[in-house]
């Protein structure tokens, strides 16, 4: 039985789900946990994860990204500017870096890198897995190498493992996601789940060469193995509203099996991040106020799917937005979320009053998520 037919089977879910993940990313309810490097719009920090780490603590990275604009080059700013680690003894307590990786750091392949994206932590089994995915210098396939704008380069995906966060080196980075075919030519934004036969789910974005929209793909690391292999390159298909323009998964989260979900096998929620469209649009003055997005992936939605059926999915919030900040421009993205013995804790990347955006966190207990998932 395939997960929507589930869904329609048990309607209490959907709605129980849609509050869990709204209570989860409390947009008034939130704490900046890492602010960036100023407070000014195109000053951001996020597009990482947060993982529990062997020893109870809480490990979360991130790129710094400052005011700059890859169409006319990193000239015009320093835009992906550095990817940084911090660490914090519980959730109430303050994240403090113990890690930095600058461009020149992160080269790999031969090539330079023109700005550093999105990035996953991964700490199991006593090793550390860090992915990075950054533009390089490189140029278009030659049938699509007119759309390439001056300065800019292509999104890959990069990979190192150590036995713990100050023994990663990035001399030991290797690709692990090359570049795509010209409709899905960026690759970034990695994350990374682990699947219920031990194998490893690399999720992430993509982009065409005309950056007209983006979508999200799937590879799979088999137990024991190396490589990534190909599975979906649609992992969750665009919806009819405001998510039209884009889709990317940004979490995995298993959903506790209390309340409405005991009645149910177990199930998965993703995160996603979206908009309407990849341009701002003028409102009629008249009409009615709403989110729209305000480039490309502002804003966020939820889906859902049976984990017996991974990886299909389905979006949960098919007519609008559940995650938009009520601060700035509305920008909220770049959900991430680790469960703790006690609740859930959940960080993303916030728009704030003067336009910046820091990554903020918010702390859910369980007995507040059992609430929820019981109705009440």
């Amino acid at each position: 039985m395939g997960g929507i037919m589930l869904f329609q089977s048990f309607p209490r879910a959907v709605p129980e789900l849609r509050r869990l993940a709204q209570a989860l990313i409390h947009q008034e309810g939130a704490r900046i946990l890492v602010p960036p490097q100023q407070a000014a719009s195109g000053f951001w920090f996020g597009g990482g994860n947060v993982v529990r780490g062997p020893e109870g603590d809480l490990w979360l990275c991130g790129r710094y990204r400052n005011a700059g604009d890859s169409r006319t080059g990193v000239g015009a700013g320093e835009r992906g500017l550095e990817l940084a680690i911090f660490r914090a003894e519980a959730v109430n307590e303050p994240f403090e870096k113990v890690r930095s990786f600058s461009k020149a750091d992160l080269a790999c392949g031969g090539r330079a890198v023109v700005s550093i994206e999105g990035c996953a932590l991964r700490m199991e089994g006593g090793e550390v897995e860090l992915f990075v995915s950054t533009e390089k210098e490189a140029a278009y396939p030659e049938e699509v190498a007119t759309f390439q704008k001056p300065g800019t380069g292509v999104w890959s995906i990069d990979h190192m493992t150590a036995a713990s966060v100050q023994d990663l080196d990035a001399h030991d980075l290797r690709e692990v996601v090359p570049f795509g075919s010209p409709e899905r030519l960026h690759v970034k934004d990695p994350v990374v789940t682990r699947l219920e036969d031990g194998s490893t789910a690399l999720i992430y974005c993509t982009h065409p060469f005309s950056w007209s929209s983006s979508g999200t793909a799937l590879r799979v690391r088999a137990a024991g193995e190396e490589v990534f292999v190909p599975v979906s390159e649609d992992l969750l298909r665009r919806g009819p509203v405001w998510d039209i323009a884009a889709a990317r998964v940004t979490e995995r989260l298993a959903v506790p099996a209390l309340g409405v979900m005991a009645e149910l096998p177990p199930v998965s929620l993703y995160f996603y991040d979206s908009c309407e469209c990849l341009r701002p649009m003028e409102e009629n003055a008249n009409a009615v106020k709403r989110p729209r997005g305000y480039s490309c992936e502002e804003i966020g939605g939820v889906a859902a799917g049976l984990d017996a059926d991974f990886p299909e999915m389905e979006s949960i919030t098919p007519l609008e937005p559940l995650f938009v900040s009520p601060y700035g421009t509305g920008c909220s993205r770049y959900v991430s979320v680790v469960r703790l013995e006690d609740g859930l804790f959940a960080t993303w990347q916030q728009s704030q009053p003067d336009l910046s955006q820091p990554l903020v966190g918010h702390f859910l207990p369980m007995e507040e998520v059992e609430r929820i998932l019981e109705g009440h």
